[in-house]
């Protein structure tokens, strides 16, 4: 018979899912390394073994690019890990068609996902011939540029309130000894970087009809030139960033040795370990300035099937206890990301996040680019813009065309 302690220890499990008496070790893996992420990810640690059960960290050092292949690998080769972060969209596709994932239809409606869940279009993303097969856990919004007031201030010229005003500043920024844009080298950076400047430079609408609709007309028309121009700037601007991984650019913006960096708001979680203040030490600007709109990019957990009945009953647990309201709040908060439900208090929100909730409550959004394209065609996005940041000698109107290519073949 259980002790009393166990019993005990096991309450809070009992009362998220339904008088559970388990307890187990599931291993999660996920690429959340950096000092935010890491502060983020303890909270669901933390949440999770308060249930009585133990979160094993299968933390993977590098991006997605590097995790998501070895989670693939281990799913595929027999070795399964209890939970895994994909991003949102279509990156689990392939593995929920060969039939190696769980679905989480009876928890997600014994807790009525579809009512708390938003938008709508995340619990969507998750859903597979009517089973849903994931949990979203946050929005995490790559339409953002964040300015390091000392570095301005250091040049002598004020911060930015808008792209045009950061490209006219590098000058200043360059005469100071400042780095005007900092940009990681990954691919997913710098590809990234060009999907924002798409939202600010050309509008949602031209977004959502090159990887929407998948229009190569308009792929190759002047709006998308314009964008290919200002991301030209960019390169010019990034000449200088030699960073490998996107939070050394963002601690290139934090000590103001660099001017501003595109990068989501998981860049939020830096400023905070760093202990600055936002509208105090750094700036942030929605949609560059230009357009106040924020993607529905961000993270989703799936849960691969398990030959232990335990462990398959802990998992339900797990994804009970990442969406509960008070985990969203304790791991958002530290993640600089918003809630994926719509009914908890964000109060202790800073003021870059009160401005992303702000624009998610008017519903002026656009998908991730990983709910509208394949991973193949993110990967040749990707390709794409790593070779024209790296090589300046690639015309704006030679990348173009190659893009047009990509829309044209995309799926």
């Amino acid at each position: 018979m259980k002790s009393r302690f166990f019993a005990a220890a096991l309450a809070a499990s009992a009362a998220l899912y339904g008088g559970a008496s388990y307890a187990t070790d599931l291993e999660v893996t996920h690429w959340w390394t950096s000092g935010g992420e890491a502060a983020a990810v303890a909270e669901f640690a933390k949440a999770f073994d308060a249930t009585g059960n133990h979160w094993v960290d299968g933390a993977i050092a590098g991006a997605g690019d590097t995790a998501r292949p070895i989670m693939v690998s281990r799913i595929t080769g027999g070795d399964p890990m209890a939970a895994t972060q994909f991003n949102h969209g279509r990156q689990a596709e392939e593995l929920i068609q060969a039939g190696l994932m769980r679905d989480l239809n009876d928890v997600a409606e014994k807790e009525h996902w579809k009512d708390v869940i938003r938008p709508a279009s995340l619990l969507k993303g998750c859903t597979v011939d009517g089973k849903i097969y994931c949990i979203p856990v946050n929005i995490h919004s790559w339409q953002w540029l964040w300015l390091s007031n000392k570095a301005f201030a250091d040049a002598g010229v004020p911060v930015p309130k808008n792209w045009d005003e950061f490209v006219a500043a590098a000058p200043a920024l360059e005469k100071a000894g400042k780095i005007p844009l900092a940009v990681g080298k990954q691919s997913w950076q710098t590809a990234g970087a060009f999907n924002v400047l798409m939202v600010a430079i050309a509008g949602k609408e031209i977004f959502q009809k090159v990887y929407g609709d998948k229009d190569k007309a308009v792929a190759a028309g002047p709006d998308i030139a314009k964008v290919f121009k200002a991301a030209d700037d960019a390169r010019k601007m990034s000449a200088k960033s030699n960073v490998q991984d996107w939070n050394q650019a963002t601690n290139l913006v934090i000590t103001g040795e660099a001017g501003g960096q595109i990068m989501g708001d998981w860049a939020q979680g830096e400023f905070q370990v760093a202990k600055q203040v936002a509208g105090k030490d750094y700036t942030c600007l929605p949609g560059l300035g230009v357009h106040e709109v924020i993607s529905t990019d961000g993270d989703s957990f799936y849960f691969p099937k398990l030959a232990d009945a335990e462990k398959s009953k802990a998992q339900e647990v797990l994804a009970s206890t990442m969406l509960s309201p008070k985990t969203q709040v304790a791991f958002n908060l530290k993640k600089g990301s918003l809630p994926v439900r719509g009914d908890v208090d964000l109060a202790a929100a800073n003021d870059c996040m009160k401005k992303g909730l702000d624009i998610l409550a008017k519903g002026n959004v656009v998908p991730a680019t990983t709910e509208l394209l394949t991973e193949d065609t993110n990967t040749q996005i990707n390709d794409l813009f790593a070779e024209f940041f790296a090589n300046p000698s690639m015309a704006p109107e030679d990348a173009q065309k190659r893009f047009v290519d990509i829309v044209a073949s995309a799926q």
